[in-house]
């Protein structure tokens, strides 16, 4: 069988575990230039810190870097030979990179450096993009569902290592999931209407749960449950069983802390309006 990211030169190490794919490569480039002339844009003339904080373009430049961990290097190719490295390349397109690049305000940096015309398209786009199914915490929670338990089965999993297409997909599949929901959770964050924190927190507590349940299966089977990295797991040193549950572990464990640290944001703003005006 030929396997997509094969290079005939073995296995990778850390100094050659390198995707280069234009086609990641040249949106990322594109991305992190438009919102660094964006930034610039907004903060020329001494006013650092007008329309996109500090915090927020840090958030920026760790989004990036957990995109670029998962996609160049070094997880997508140690992902071939490892069932927690690919875990943890899930993890990091589904979890956290998405927070990561909402709270950087995308959409306020790629204005100011477009020109006016394509800031109105850019705009209308993004107005498009409200009708009421993407509006759906419901429909966001159980992408993210179906994501996570879909893309692990057995079958599913081979079938994208062995096609780059469908390789592809999948980590599009991860990140397009992952922004859906964070892109809810992050307006129920700003939102003052009553109730919307609670559904916000609960969509986190549903998520997580089948993160758990899915982490727990993989970190106490007592079977390979993956026969693609039988061979390859020992090629980094990794018996297949260790490999399977360092992978749950990365699943039930790291992976968590953005939605619980979501979920405590949320209830503390909750519990903020709830309280007494004096």
């Amino acid at each position: 069988m030929a396997f997509a990211h094969d290079t005939g030169h073995g296995v990778p190490t850390l100094a050659t575990a390198w995707t280069l794919s234009p086609l990641l490569l040249v949106p990322l480039a594109l991305f992190a230039g438009l919102y660094l002339r964006g930034l610039w844009r907004l903060w020329r003339g001494g006013h650092t810190g007008r329309g996109i904080s500090r915090a927020e373009a840090g958030a920026c430049g760790a989004g990036l870097l957990a995109l670029t961990l998962a996609t160049v290097w070094p997880f997508d190719a140690l992902g071939e030979w490892s069932l927690a490295a690919h875990m943890a390349q899930h993890m990091l397109l589904l979890a956290l990179a998405p927070p990561l690049l909402l709270a950087a305000r995308p959409r306020a940096a790629l204005a100011a450096a477009l020109p006016p015309a394509w800031s109105r398209v850019l705009h209308r786009c993004a107005q498009a993009a409200t009708v009421a199914p993407l509006r759906s915490l419901a429909a966001a929670t159980l992408a993210n569902a179906a994501v996570m338990w879909g893309w692990h089965a057995p079958a599913a999993l081979e079938l994208a290592l062995a096609s780059e297409a469908v390789h592809w997909l999948m980590h599009g599949s991860f990140l397009a999931a992952g922004l859906w929901l964070w892109t809810l959770l992050w307006q129920r964050l700003r939102d003052d209407a009553a109730g919307g924190a609670l559904a916000g927190t609960v969509a986190i507590v549903v998520v997580m749960m089948q993160m758990g349940f899915l982490g727990a299966l993989l970190t106490f089977s007592r079977r390979a449950l993956y026969p693609f990295y039988e061979a390859r797991a020992p090629e980094l040193g990794l018996g297949v069983l260790a490999d399977q549950q360092l992978a749950g572990l990365v699943m039930w464990v790291p992976s968590c802390l953005p939605y619980l640290a979501g979920a405590i944001w949320l209830l503390a703003r909750e519990l903020d309006r709830l309280r007494p005006v004096r």
